[in-house]
């Protein structure tokens, strides 16, 4: 018996995350799903980013028994195991039977028949036993000791464990009500249409509290747009004003370069990715008349141009987003701080030689971390001052994790 398309198109997922170092998110909303039904779509996504959310405790359950260690265990086994036994630990609507056959049928299927009958035997002492001793483990057995560490020395336990938790939940949704637009009007228009919002600590973002808001004509006509309230707070900073010209030195995907545009007039942006194909995005999701640019952010623009306001949003480690990217915290380490750090200060250079006499760059990461926040700035924007700083840890404050300083020349 074949596993069903959900767990099929799950367990490619899972598998690729490891395999090719593919997002899961990204992957979840490309072709392969589109094909499925919305029931299977909706189980395919539940179970892709539940393992990956809870793959620490989804190994300590395997790892009690199964006799080996699991790095041991071939890939493919393993992610089948980790499948099945959040099933059978974790989402009460998954029948104990099918999440042990159909993992077991996915290792069969994916040319390791030899260990199906480890498989199988494992995940059945697995349901026998259910969530014994399971929810002692608590959220931090579903961080990286290394980064709990560092998060606790940091911000306290506490706040660590907020992260930690914040980790384990689907992100929230929020609204960017466009300020050409207005407010009142728009958000009864959402209620019209069944969707009820709730204002945050950041002007112009709102939390979707109940309704279809993706269906929405607010979205359709440009009123609103979907963006974590964390990323508004960056665009919040820069404090434009009419008739001021942006750099967004890092662009894509576009969210802040459009909540941007809406506030100057899309001929005052231009908007710079390294990569083509996602400015060639950024402009199929609306990004209008702002002026697109592929350049490597590290290198700048090679006109000499001066801009009132310059946005560094850095590629970074997203630790930030681990509700939303949850791979993510089980394939960095360490050394990967260090070598973002280096590209960040790359491109925090190029920045700062783009702000015009009196303009002003704010610098910003999706990550909790030192290495690209606080030790970017500080080696690199020697007489330059941090104007005001903002940051957002998740379980702590709405949305996304982020970071981010507003630099003046001093």
């Amino acid at each position: 018996m074949a596993a069903s398309p959900a767990r099929q198109a799950a367990f490619e997922i899972l598998l690729a995350t490891e395999t090719r170092g593919a997002y899961a998110d990204e992957l979840l909303h490309g072709r392969r799903l589109s094909r499925l039904s919305q029931a299977d779509r909706g189980l395919a996504e539940e179970l892709t980013m539940g393992v990956l959310r809870r793959r620490g405790e989804l190994d300590v359950a395997i790892g009690e028994v199964v006799r080996r260690p699991l790095e041991k265990l071939d890939p493919e086994v393993l992610w089948a195991l980790r499948l099945g036994a959040y099933q059978l630990l974790r989402l009460d609507r998954a029948p104990a039977y099918a999440a042990v056959s159909e993992s077991v049928e996915l290792v069969r299927a994916a040319g390791k028949r030899s260990a199906a009958g480890l498989a199988n035997a494992a995940l059945r002492k697995i349901s026998k036993r259910g969530r014994e001793g399971l929810d002692e483990l608590g959220a931090r057995a579903n961080v990286p000791e290394w980064l709990w560490e560092r998060w606790r020395a940091r911000f306290g336990a506490e706040i660590a464990l907020g992260v930690a938790r914040a980790g384990l939940t689907p992100p929230e949704t929020f609204l960017r009500l466009n300020p050409q637009f207005d407010f009142a009007e728009t958000i009864e228009r959402l209620r019209a249409e069944g969707v009820e919002v709730a204002a945050t600590d950041v002007a112009g973002a709102y939390r979707v509290v109940g309704g279809r808001v993706h269906a929405s004509s607010v979205i359709a006509e440009g009123r609103a747009a979907v963006q974590d309230a964390g990323s508004q707070a960056v665009v919040e900073l820069l404090d434009l004003k009419p008739g001021m010209r942006l750099l967004d030195l890092c662009a894509a995907p576009g969210g802040k370069t459009r909540a941007a545009a809406e506030r100057l007039g899309d001929p005052n942006v231009v908007a710079c990715d390294l990569h083509p194909h996602r400015l060639r995005k950024m402009r199929e999701l609306g990004a209008g008349d702002v002026r697109l640019v592929a350049t490597d952010g590290a290198r700048g623009l090679r006109a000499e141009t001066r801009f009132d306001r310059v946005l560094v949003d850095a590629p970074c480690s997203g630790t930030g987003t681990l509700g939303r990217n949850p791979e993510i915290k089980w394939r960095l380490t360490a050394e990967d701080l260090d070598d973002l750090g280096e590209r960040q200060k790359a491109i925090l250079r190029a920045g700062l030689e783009r702000v015009a006499e009196g303009g002003a760059l704010v610098y910003s990461t999706c990550s909790l971390e030192d290495e690209e926040n606080e030790a970017v700035v500080a080696a690199v924007a020697e007489g330059w001052r941090i104007e005001q700083t903002v940051e957002r840890i998740p379980g702590r404050d709405a949305g996304d994790g982020f970071w981010a300083a507003r630099l003046v020349r001093c």
